[in-house]
């Protein structure tokens, strides 16, 4: 019977992205676990963020290299969402399915397969810390280290139905700065340049780049602007984001977005444009069609798989044309809520499943 000992550890410690200090608590403990399975462990220090950690194993130059991914940090502040609890279906508790349980399951894979074949080759393994804030350091680290392996497996958590992931949204998060110019609305009027009025238009034909057939979507999620009621507002900025099903959809999403800063549909107005791409799309490819084949064919069953609006560090690696399957975590729901939880039996399944598929891959076979 599987035993929860492990999780309940790391669940108890708060490790918000901000908290350095927990993080980094989480990623000892691992790193302790992993080092006891024979991994050696490489460090990239971080000051305001806590340490990204990559286990290494043994290298076998002639057989295929395997990266599985996780991250240590969670979306919940101190004093917001703590503790781990459990009932007799359920665990409940902050990463619990996102994605603390997800890493849970790839350990203890990775000590069935040591268990069973004496040791650990060519299987390596990377845990960042600020996945939930963006990746916005780690995402340059992960492309870098995945162009080592030939094939990633992460561990978010299972859909519904214990699927995998195989497409993922690639996401754009942008702020448009207006310029305009104040006077008195009511003894200056015409003199003022009003950005708020820039704005409204912008948001417009912002909103109409939305492709819904496509799976594209713009959304203008916050706007602020002006000074009060009786000021022609000087200054407006909107904050956009993009999501995108296919990199030709990107391109035209970006086109189209620089296009509309670049011609404001007020007189007077100078717009610019920040921001960029957080994580481009992860689309499925022949290389991702061939492992997920492998994998059913070690499974002895077709494993179900679906598509996600939402993004993570799979779209990372992904981009870089590595062979990326994403949803290896254990099934739960309520992920970024106070009622996040993750099914005990889950675990299970989804241990087994990785058992075999990383027995397949193990370079001491």
């Amino acid at each position: 019977m599987l035993k929860f000992d492990e999780l309940k550890k790391i669940i108890n410690i708060n490790s918000y992205t901000k908290n350095k200090l927990g993080v980094d608590q989480n990623g000892a403990i691992f790193r302790t676990w992993m080092e006891q399975l024979g991994y050696n462990t490489e460090v990239f220090s971080r000051e305001n963020i806590g340490d990204h950690l990559l286990f290494t194993s043994n290298y076998n130059a002639k057989l295929p290299r395997v990266l599985l991914l996780g991250h240590l940090d969670t979306v919940f502040p101190p004093n917001t969402f703590e503790g781990f609890k459990e009932d007799d279906e359920w665990i409940y508790g902050p990463g619990v399915c996102d994605m603390k349980g997800g890493n849970i399951v790839a350990l203890e894979s990775l000590k069935a397969v040591k268990k069973a074949q004496g040791g650990l080759t060519n299987i390596d393994m990377l845990l960042v810390s600020d996945e939930e804030s963006g990746s916005d350091d780690s995402k340059h680290l992960s492309a870098k280290l995945a162009t080592n392996y030939d094939l990633c497996l992460v561990f978010e958590a299972a859909g519904l139905n214990h699927e995998i992931v195989i497409e993922r949204k690639g996401v754009g998060t942008f702020t448009i700065s207006l310029t305009g110019k104040a006077a008195h609305a009511g003894n200056h009027y015409e003199d003022g340049c009003n950005a708020n009025l820039a704005a409204a238009y912008m948001i417009i034909d912002l909103t109409a780049l939305t492709n819904l057939d496509a799976g594209s979507t713009v959304n203008a999620g916050k706007i602020s602007g002006g000074i009060g009621a009786n000021t022609i507002s000087p200054k407006a900025f909107i904050t956009v984001e993009i999501r995108y099903t296919q990199k030709k959809e990107r391109d035209r999403l970006l086109k189209q977005l620089s296009n509309i800063v670049d011609n404001p549909k007020v007189e007077g107005i100078k717009a610019e444009l920040t921001g960029g791409i957080q994580r481009d799309v992860m689309q499925a490819s022949n290389k991702q069609s061939e492992l997920l084949s492998h994998i059913n064919h070690i499974l002895g069953y077709t494993i179900k798989t679906e598509k996600r609006g939402g993004v993570s560090d799979a779209n990372i690696v992904s981009s870089t044309g590595v062979a990326t399957l994403d949803g290896f975590g254990p099934y739960g729901d309520g992920d970024h809520t106070i009622h996040e939880r993750a099914k005990k039996s889950s675990f299970v399944r989804r241990i087994g499943e990785v058992t075999k598929i990383l027995l397949s891959y193990n370079g001491l076979k």
